[in-house]
């Protein structure tokens, strides 16, 4: 069995008239997610030592709303999830309800369905960009100072496993605005070949 052939198992079949560029940039944007997850697993389910560890959260924090074992698994996986759906775009799932979908399934998938919750999350996904700008400069998101979590080696690690995020919301609005323009030109094509003189 080739790698083709597994990726083809994972995501369903390519949509028509997707180029390869943006399966790339799919399967790019589902991968973004991976790096952070391991780090925030290994770092603290499993106890490695990736960061500095501290009895209270770092100054300027705010309210620790989610913490333990189960939250970082779920952030992890539901994170993993979210950022799978940008196969949607590009594959043949993203145009035509699954079969598992009772009410829904063979039907089309209206574009809009799509395009406005893609684009809602490319939009806030552009958190990251901002977060990690402020990371680097020392700062948390809100401005106030940050107490590094961080050193040597670990902020190494913590830069390869993050940074990834911040090319997240980038491409997924590239394949939001794909998958629209394929998607209008598709309904144009159709239309032309209905009224067209048999």
């Amino acid at each position: 069995m080739t790698a083709a052939t597994v990726l083809r198992k994972l995501h369903g079949r390519t949509a028509v008239g997707v180029p390869r560029w943006a399966m790339v940039a799919a399967y790019a944007a589902a991968l973004t997610t991976l790096p952070s997850a391991i780090w925030r697993i290994t770092a603290f389910v499993l106890d490695a030592p990736l960061v500095k560890r501290f009895d209270a959260p770092l100054p300027g924090h705010g309210p620790v709303l989610f913490e333990g074992m189960w939250y970082i698994l779920a952030l992890s996986l539901i994170s993993e999830v979210l950022a799978f759906l940008a196969l949607g775009l590009v594959c043949e799932w993203g145009e035509v309800w699954p079969r598992w979908i009772p009410g829904l399934r063979g039907r089309r998938v209206p574009p809009l369905a799509a395009v406005i919750p893609a684009g809602l999350g490319a939009t806030a996904l552009l958190i990251f960009p901002y977060a990690l700008a402020m990371i680097a400069s020392g700062r948390m998101v809100n401005g106030s100072p940050l107490t590094s979590f961080t050193e040597g080696w670990q902020s190494v690690a913590f830069w390869v496993a993050y940074l990834p995020l911040a090319a997240w919301g980038p491409l997924l609005a590239i394949l939001t605005v794909h998958y629209h323009r394929r998607r209008r030109a598709a309904r144009s094509s159709a239309a032309a070949g209905a009224t067209r003189p048999k």
